[in-house]
């Protein structure tokens, strides 16, 4: 159900923990909007960062709206918690070894606005999560503050309004699709949902849809499902043709060409905070009935393996070829972020692949991505070097393209007469 928002509830005061990729921009959106944003994080390089007026992420137009909050003095970072009238957690909900939800920055997020909490206050979760991870919130936080009462068990009554709703923007246009997008609006009662409608219709120009906490947190795990198993479809696809010797490129522009199917791109996995790692959060929970989420999952998280046997393959048939030893092999990967045009490199199956070669081929290994300055230490720490996209095409034997950003796509390369191609995207092979 869409609810209109109320404009006789309104937040002068508000605290973002977490300012990262969703948590900084959400932050500088309200900010903007003439609301007081007191940011959170234990990131004491990042609290510093945002608070002389720049930002620590790449993020289209981010930086011009963080320094016109800062200077304005609507917007301030800091390492601890104070009084607001409502929390936004917007911590990373990875999981552990096993694909079990690791909720522990929830928990410590939590933990961290117990002791600032005021009755009336609301406490907003927007990171991806578990179905029960809300109420798991609300049981911390009433463990912490024994005084002020919470929904499970004052209801409507309750001291604090409790209420979850998820992130749902593309990295690159985040401050657009923060304003722009749905809502939806997951309260543990119906008044925790009138207060966080209120709260984001600040700036939300879409609408907030209201259901409950549980369906909330689900919606927005089954959105990254149903785009995985897509996703898995095309990447399965790729591996079928290849050993058919059929260009998938060709394959799915035709197929695409029928007025219902429309395949999606395959590409060296699927990497993120979203896509590789919510699906999982659906089979932990129900692991009987989950059957095509959790195939959809096994088959990206395999093409990466699969992208790394090709290029082995075309480094042993460039050391043939030249009349070397497969040491002498230079091999260049191109793109290491996980998706195009963006610097964040979590979950990225582009770092992994590079990571695994660079054990197999130490010391042999250009990485160009034009996105980050610095390398991250477990692929600096064995020997890959950073360089720009000339000096790859140059000197290296072998061309991994792994991530389609724009300075690819722009200027597609000429090879060199022996230069072996693994293009996983299908912008210079095609």
């Amino acid at each position: 159900m869409a609810v209109a928002h109320d404009p006789g509830l309104s937040f002068k005061r508000i605290s973002v923990v977490g300012l990262g990729y969703i948590g900084l921009p959400t932050a500088a959106v309200f900010a903007s909007r003439g609301v007081e944003v007191i940011g959170v994080d234990v990131n004491a390089h990042a609290v510093e960062t945002i608070n002389s007026g720049r930002i620590h992420i790449v993020e289209p137009d981010l930086d011009m709206v963080v320094h016109a909050a800062t200077v304005e003095g609507k917007l301030r970072a800091t390492l601890t918690p104070e009084p607001a009238e409502a929390f936004l957690i917007a911590v990373p909900t990875p999981f552990k070894n096993d694909h079990e939800p690791d909720l522990s920055y929830i928990e410590a997020a939590a933990r961290a606005i117990a002791p600032v909490l005021e009755a009336g206050n609301l406490v907003v979760l927007e990171s991806t999560s578990p179905v029960g991870a809300t109420e798991q919130m609300a049981a911390w936080l009433a463990a912490a503050r024994p005084d002020l009462t919470f929904p499970q068990t004052a209801g409507e009554d309750s001291d604090i309004r409790v209420a979850y709703c998820p992130e749902r923007v593309l990295p690159g246009h985040v401050l657009r699709e923060l304003v722009e997008n749905d809502r939806v609006i997951g309260g543990m009662t119906p008044r925790c949902s009138q207060a966080a409608c209120a709260l984001y219709g600040t700036f939300v120009q879409g609408a907030c849809v209201v259901t409950n906490a549980r369906t909330a947190e689900m919606c927005k795990l089954t959105e990254n499902a149903f785009r995985d198993v897509n996703i898995a479809f095309a990447n399965e696809l790729s591996l079928i043709c290849d050993k058919l010797d059929i260009s998938v490129w060709e394959l799915i522009a035709l197929a695409n060409r029928h007025p219902r199917v429309n395949i999606l791109q395959p590409g060296a996995g699927v990497g993120g905070h979203c896509i590789a790692v919510d699906p999982w959060f659906i089979v932990n929970r129900t692991p009987d009935e989950a059957r095509l989420i959790h195939a959809a999952r096994l088959v990206n998280d395999s093409k990466p393996q699969w992208v790394i046997g090709k290029v082995e393959a075309a480094v042993a048939a460039a050391a043939r070829r030249k009349g070397c030893a497969v040491s002498d092999v230079r091999i260049a990967a191109f793109g290491l972020a996980f998706k195009p045009d963006i610097d964040d490199l979590r979950e990225s199956p582009a770092v992994g692949i590079v990571e695994q070669l660079a054990t197999s081929f130490p010391g042999q290994i250009l990485a160009v991505e034009p996105n980050i300055d610095a390398l991250p230490a477990r692929l600096a720490t064995r020997g890959v070097a950073l360089a720009d996209m000339a000096e790859a095409l140059r000197t290296a034997d072998v061309w991994a393209l792994l991530v389609d950003h724009k300075p690819f796509r722009e200027a597609v390369p000429t090879p060199r007469a022996g230069v072996e191609i693994i293009d996983t995207r299908g912008i210079w092979s095609a």
